[in-house]
């Protein structure tokens, strides 16, 4: 059995043969200048038995977050980030690099390529991106941020595709997929099921004075017509923030 919620942004609960992970957290309901458009349910948050981060960007790698979580949980995050957390006094750090596979309960996990900016700030600590792709009786493959790249397609088949479609604002920097860019991700892929995660979440609070602003909900309409332009045998699933699809 597998359920897997949006938690919004790139945050994702995956609950696979019994074993519960949440990737890249980000629940604060104001990050900076960005507002949360839904809050953070506390049923995503029960009884995760570990945290899958996928880069080091505040958006995905945020400290507030995890501490949230408890400095007990299992944190597994590109090598060259540990320090990060154990400066915290986080006491379970796994540093992967892309290629390594390591277990989780009865999972097997592998830390894939990922093509996206590698740093924290000018300052501040850097590693290479890395993806995930998960495997029990389901295969998941979870993007965190990339773009697309050669060697995309080695990736595939899977069973689930957690796909980035768009980021937190009206318009959208480089190293990210769009929805177009994101349906030729899915084309390379070749999931059975795609997720799109990593829009409809945040947004800059000036946008959003009087009411929620009409940018959020377009990613995922543009990314299901692209789609059915390029794999239109790939089934989506579009969840909102808060909602869990059952396989």
């Amino acid at each position: 059995m597998a359920r897997i919620e949006y938690v919004g942004h790139a945050t994702v609960f995956v609950d696979l043969d019994g074993v519960r992970l949440l990737t890249d957290p980000l629940l604060r309901n104001r990050v900076a200048h960005l507002r949360r458009s839904t809050p953070v349910s506390a049923r995503s948050l029960r009884g995760v038995d570990a945290v899958l981060i996928s880069h080091a960007h505040y958006d995905h790698l945020d400290l507030p977050s995890l501490e949230r979580l408890g400095k007990k949980l299992p944190v597994v995050l590109p090598r060259g980030l540990g320090g990060l957390l154990r400066k915290r006094k986080f006491e379970s750090v796994l540093e992967i690099e892309v290629g390594e596979t390591f277990s989780i309960g009865s999972l097997q996990i592998r830390a894939v390529p990922a093509e996206h900016d590698r740093s924290r700030g000018p300052l501040g600590a850097s590693a290479d991106p890395v993806g995930y792709v998960i495997e029990g009786s389901k295969s998941i493959y979870f993007a965190g941020d990339t773009d697309l790249f050669d060697g995309m397609s080695e990736l595939g088949p899977v069973d689930v595709g957690l796909v980035p479609i768009w980021g937190w604002g009206p318009g959208l920097g480089g190293g990210h997929l769009d929805p177009k860019g994101a349906a030729e991700a899915v084309a390379r892929i070749k999931p059975r099921l795609v997720v799109p995660i990593h829009w409809g979440t945040y947004f800059p609070i000036h946008l959003g004075l009087t009411g929620r602003p009409g940018f959020v909900d377009l990613p995922p309409v543009e990314f299901v017509a692209a789609l059915q332009a390029v794999a239109p045998e790939v089934e989506v699933r579009v969840l909102r923030v808060g909602e869990s699809v059952e396989l």
